[in-house]
């Protein structure tokens, strides 16, 4: 870890009045949460079933539960890790106004931030293309993986039920993007964590801070595609990096007791 920014960050931190977070694949990693997106992930192994095959072909939706729900076994029993809590406790101390979050797995929620922005959706939940009706997941994939037959909405008797995320092909959640997009041109700094930047239009969130004045600190283990835009960028572990400026936030604090 290049330790020499760490003081500079958590200062920007303890300065800043309206800070944002956007995390992404990197800090659920650090939870056993596999990046279905790497070479090996389901991503890489399955063909895509895009939104229009799910809602118009029964086909479409028997491979859409099948790779869900091998999926789901990878992520639902997993726990938030140091980085999660380490942006709960933030939250809670009113250093951070928000986090938006490119991850689906709950897993911020979890660990106690209560103003959680997720573009993609959350697979906690099946939602009913037909009535909107809401189901906790882990019920309806248990009863598929035993039955192997599509589940029904109780509500309307329609089998496109299909987890409350943003599926290839459908459009991102208008109200959670309007809202991210305000938070950051609003932000005087936004934390990058765990995301490689290059997916839009969540990659252009990050700029939309900087144009409007802010700071942007990228923590990542690999480069992104906004590190030249940045002023701090961080290639180590996620959970490390937000548990040393958080001990630094707390000496500070200290120090002015």
């Amino acid at each position: 870890m290049n330790s020499s920014s760490l003081p500079q960050i958590a200062c920007w931190l303890n300065e800043s009045r309206s800070a944002v977070v956007l995390t992404g694949a990197g800090i659920s990693t650090e939870s056993g949460i596999p990046d279905f997106r790497s070479p090996g992930g389901i991503w890489s192994r399955y063909r895509t079933v895009y939104y229009d095959e799910f809602m118009t072909s029964v086909e479409g939706r028997r491979e859409y539960w099948r790779q869900k729900s091998e999926a789901h076994r990878e992520f639902f029993d997993s726990q938030p890790n140091a980085g999660h809590k380490v942006l709960a406790k933030w939250e809670q101390a009113g250093r951070l106004q928000a986090v938006i979050t490119q991850n689906i797995d709950g897993l911020h929620q979890l660990a106690g931030n209560q103003t959680v922005y997720e573009l993609h959706g959350t697979a906690r939940f099946i939602k009913c293309q037909d009535c909107a009706a809401m189901y906790d997941a882990d019920p309806l994939v248990r009863q598929y993986l035993k039955t192997n037959q599509l589940p029904i909405c109780e509500a309307c008797g329609k089998d496109r039920l299909k987890h409350a995320t943003v599926s290839f092909g459908q459009m991102l959640p208008e109200e959670v993007l309007e809202s991210s997009i305000e938070l950051c041109r609003g932000a005087d700094l936004i934390f990058a964590i765990g995301s490689s930047l290059v997916v839009t239009p969540a990659a252009n969130l990050p700029l939309m801070t900087k144009q409007a004045g802010g700071k942007l600190v990228i923590i990542n283990r690999d480069e992104t595609g906004l590190d030249d835009y940045a002023d701090a960028v961080i290639n180590a572990g996620i959970g490390e990096t937000l548990t040393a400026i958080d001990e630094l936030l707390e000496k500070s604090s200290r120090a002015k007791e």
